[in-house]
């Protein structure tokens, strides 16, 4: 978030004259286009996984992570756009307040077992974990288009933002 308000400050900076004026249309066009890329990288797993019956730990950018997978509290599902179509993460939160996002198929197989799990005990009085309808779609527990009006409205929201944050940025260069 501190890369797409860090054009604000530019601008605030441009308009005291401790920067030059053309500084703020630059980081704004170089935040606009980093921002989102690294804000859903961080969390991403990368090599080496490690599975054990209840909990998967992957390796991310900001260090090691590890997610119960019997107190999963809430999974989503994160689209991004590429030349080569639809990114997809399955970003993955448990009940301790560790988010993971998942990317292998072994990783979504260990977590469809564990929410399919999860649904079996809810009918015993535990918690069911709070699962969007993109990500049950993707994962394959529920049936319908889910996942093509999350694709859809994921694709509009990053080109119309992507829209606004661009002008808003070209306006405070004409300013």
């Amino acid at each position: 978030m501190t890369f797409l308000l860090l054009p604000l400050a530019g601008y605030g900076l441009a308009r005291t004259g401790a920067v030059p004026e053309d500084a703020p249309t630059l980081l704004a066009l170089l935040c606009g286009i980093i921002g989102p890329v690294l804000l859903t990288e961080l969390s991403e797993e990368r090599a080496p996984f490690r599975y054990s019956s209840s909990h998967l730990t992957a390796r991310t950018l900001t260090g090691e992570r590890s997610v119960d997978l019997n107190r999963i509290a809430t999974v989503r599902l994160l689209t991004t756009f590429s030349y080569g179509g639809p990114h997809r993460t399955l970003v993955v939160c448990d009940a301790h307040g560790v988010c993971l996002g998942i990317t292998t198929k072994r990783s979504r197989g260990k977590l469809r077992r564990a929410i399919e799990k999860a649904d079996a005990n809810a009918a015993r009085g535990f918690p069911r974990p709070r699962v969007s309808r993109a990500a049950r779609a993707y994962l394959g527990l529920a049936p319908g288009r889910g996942l093509v009006v999350h694709t859809v409205l994921a694709f509009l929201l990053v080109t119309t933002s992507g829209s606004l944050y661009v002008s808003v940025a070209l306006r405070l260069a004409w300013q």
